[in-house]
């Protein structure tokens, strides 16, 4: 069976409900953030503003971080570079984790285990450009065929607004309210 695959096949528990996207914004604060965070939840690590030697140092100490509370690890790049620094996964347009912002996008994610569907919310990184708002979301993510994780101006209050299941943030985990108790946003 295992030969009519194109490539091995992630090993991967559920799907985390929280991931953590990392970004030259918040590399002071992931090592925390990432301690803070419910066991078992995901962490996408960009850090794209890096060079190649001191990124893949940096991944690996985060890695090692996040593997110590569960969570599941994704490298931005290909699934070889994933699986030779040792990630669970790959994020990027055509990988496991997939960044979509139109439906056009999410049918070229062909493949994708998951989508990370932008901008829920506006959003901190990109002042005045539109968002989606909750219902072009849903309509959005109900054909995607694929789990959804809401990108974009999330943190606990709105993932409540949203009422969706999965979603991920960049400024979410630093020195917000702990993601674990609503009553803390």
């Amino acid at each position: 069976m295992a030969r009519c695959y194109s490539g091995p096949m992630p090993r991967l528990k559920p799907l985390p409900a929280i991931w953590l996207i990392s970004d030259a914004r918040n590399d002071a604060v992931l090592e925390q953030a990432l301690r803070q965070l419910p066991r078992g939840s995901g962490f996408v690590f960009r850090h794209y503003h890096l060079a190649a030697p001191a990124r893949q140092a940096r991944f690996a100490a985060l890695a090692r971080v996040a593997r110590a509370r569960g969570h599941v690890v994704a490298l931005a790049g290909s699934r070889a570079e994933a699986r030779r620094w040792g990630a669970d996964l790959a994020y990027g347009p055509g990988q496991d984790l997939a960044p979509v912002h139109s439906l056009r996008e999410i049918g070229r994610a062909r493949g994708a285990l998951a989508v990370l569907l932008s901008p829920a919310f506006p959003t901190r990184s990109h002042p005045g450009a539109p968002s989606l708002g909750p219902l072009r979301f849903r309509l959005l993510a109900s054909r995607a065929g694929v789990p959804v994780i809401a990108l974009g101006g999330m943190n606990p209050r709105t993932a409540r607004r949203l009422d969706w299941p999965y979603w991920a943030g960049i400024d979410a985990f630093c020195g917000e309210p702990n993601p674990r108790n609503p009553k803390d946003s």
